[in-house]
């Protein structure tokens, strides 16, 4: 008995020293850990958000815990194109859009190109047509689909339908307007620019993200007043106030990324980070499943639904045999000919609709037939083109102006604005650049460590391939030529020595499309289609990295704590 209380005396002393020991933990949210210098003082010095929180979800994007998991195909591969061999892969947390972008989304793109950048003004008629989707990707030689030709993108009737006759070139383009829109809206949210000047925008001084963050005083092309009813008022508020010494106070008058207000870029996602999403590993408890081994996004081995409620009902819009698109009309129909609304079916265990069917999914990745799991398993993706910002002789960047634009010729020979006004004129680094670093050592990364065997008789493996040698993967190369108004692009290369479609201008798409059977509704398929060409059958979804913590559970219970 003695024992025990001496032992419960000891405990007690040690457990009062602990707590004392935490007490006198010194607080450092207002104040350096390095120097003990106060943060935010009215008196100046550093700066600091101290009471940021958590990124917040991006308009219409849900959260993606990340995780490890099964890449590629585990089951039977039926194809025999051995281009989706299981590797274990870990992707860091992020956001993915809840659904396919629609096709009123998309307008709201081309409606705001149409009234920044006039079509009927020759100089920017390209970055208007440039980013209208291809309608005549719905035609057949022996079909009638005429219909979907005149409609599909802009009747009201198929507002909330995924956009189709996207290339993986407009959908990144997209991308980036997306990202300037958003931050446009939360600066004028927070009261760091006047709500007026998101429906004043001319073609001379639109938002840039970058451009904001890297040099804010030539956001809006340099043009920080506008005109409204004959009096002038400032685009970029200056919430500081000037007292009669000349000193300021009450805030400031530009963001910066360390204020936390500001979202990372929309972007597509990887074709790891769409796999993993797809998948929903989030909900499962079972092995196998974590494995490789679970077949669509939803739980089950099969397409059609075991809840009692609803037994019967296809969970997917795909073909499901020669000359069935959608099953006997009634109750075996899967509500479904060509597309659907998004959010018809249930949504996976991570929320997202449609991660299975409907319309197959651009990814950011260029296609090659293996995944080199042997040089990177995080976060994998290839693709990277390392660029910087130019800058001028006296130290600031360049920024785009109205007579700048430089465009593209597609091999379709549409062409494409390769920038806009008001965003910062980019450049390739140079060897002077990656001097002495072993992380990368040029601008352009997406043919690094080709090597896939099978696939070239100029087996080359795990080299940079310069110009002057045989490439790796001899798809055609493509003459643009012009001839009157138009660009066309034409194939060269010489037939007998052409080995395959191959190149670094060939993107994957994810995921089954209602063209499709059901073998393709595996988030572990993949294929692959040129860049710049589009079809009635992909779309596109928007991603998001998270900064930050990896799941919101950290973040709960360190204020918990």
């Amino acid at each position: 008995m003695r024992k025990k209380t001496a032992f419960r005396a000891l405990f007690t002393i040690a457990l009062g020293v602990g707590l004392v020991g935490c007490n006198n933990s010194k607080n450092y949210k207002n104040s350096s850990r390095a120097t003990g210098w106060d943060i935010n003082s009215k008196d100046g010095g550093f700066q600091s958000n101290t009471d940021y929180d958590e990124q917040d979800p991006a308009p219409g994007l849900v959260f993606i815990e990340g995780g490890t998991f099964t890449m590629g195909q585990v089951q039977d591969d039926v194809m025999h194109d051995w281009n989706n061999t299981p590797t274990q892969q870990h992707v860091q947390s992020f956001y993915m859009d809840e659904t396919e972008v629609t096709n009123r989304m998309y307008l709201e793109y081309l409606d705001w190109l149409k009234r920044v950048f006039p079509p009927s003004q020759e100089n920017y008629r390209n970055i208007y047509y440039g980013a209208v989707p291809d309608t005549l990707v719905w035609r057949n030689r022996l079909g009638y689909n005429e219909t979907m030709v005149n409609n599909y993108l802009r009747h009201p009737a198929y507002a909330e339908y995924p956009v189709v006759g996207v290339s993986w070139v407009q959908a990144a383009e997209f991308s980036k307007w997306r990202t300037d829109r958003v931050n446009e809206r939360q600066l004028v949210e927070t009261g760091y620019i006047a709500e007026e000047t998101l429906y004043n925008s001319d073609a001379g001084s639109t938002f840039s993200t970058e451009t904001y963050i890297n040099a804010p005083s030539r956001v809006y092309g340099g043009n920080t007043e506008m005109t409204q009813s004959g009096k002038k008022s400032q685009k970029l508020v200056d919430n500081q106030s000037t007292d009669s010494l000349g000193n300021t106070s009450g805030g400031k008058q530009y963001v910066q990324r360390k204020d936390g207000i500001l979202y990372p870029e929309y972007r597509l996602p990887t074709e790891a980070e769409w796999e993993y999403a797809a998948l929903g590993l989030v909900g499962i408890r079972d092995y196998n499943n974590y494995r490789g081994r679970k077949k669509y996004p939803w739980d089950g081995r099969y397409t059609r639904s075991g809840d009692m409620r609803k037994q019967g009902d296809q969970l997917a819009n795909f073909k499901q045999g020669s000359g069935d698109y959608g099953g006997i009309a009634g109750w075996s129909d899967d509500g479904a000919d060509i597309t659907a609304p998004v959010m018809s079916y249930e949504a996976n265990d991570f929320g997202l609709y449609d991660m299975a069917g409907n319309v197959a999914e651009w990814v950011a990745d260029v296609y090659r037939p293996i995944v080199d799991d042997e040089f990177n398993d995080f976060n994998y993706y290839r693709g990277n083109i390392y660029t910087e910002n130019s800058i001028n002789e006296d130290g600031s960047v360049q920024v785009v102006g109205s007579d700048d634009i430089k465009y593209d010729t597609l091999s379709t020979g549409r062409v494409v604005a390769r920038n806009l006004p008001g965003e910062i004129l980019q450049k390739p680094i140079t060897e002077d650049d990656t001097y002495m670093r072993t992380n990368f050592s040029k601008s352009d990364n997406r043919d690094f460590r080709d090597g896939d065997k099978s696939s070239s008789r100029y087996y080359q493996p795990f080299q940079d391939i310069d110009n002057s040698s045989k490439r790796m993967y001899n798809s055609p190369d493509y003459d643009r030529v012009a001839t009157g108004d138009t660009t066309q692009a034409k194939p060269k290369y010489d037939s007998k020595e052409r080995t395959t479609l191959i190149s670094d201008d060939v993107r994957v798409y994810k995921g089954g499309s209602w063209r499709d059977r059901a073998y393709w509704l595996d988030p572990s398929q993949r294929r692959y289609f040129p860049q710049d060409m589009a079809t009635d059958y992909i779309g596109f979804r928007n991603a998001m990295s998270k900064v930050g913590s990896k799941s919101m559970d950290n973040i709960k219970r360190a204020k918990n704590n």
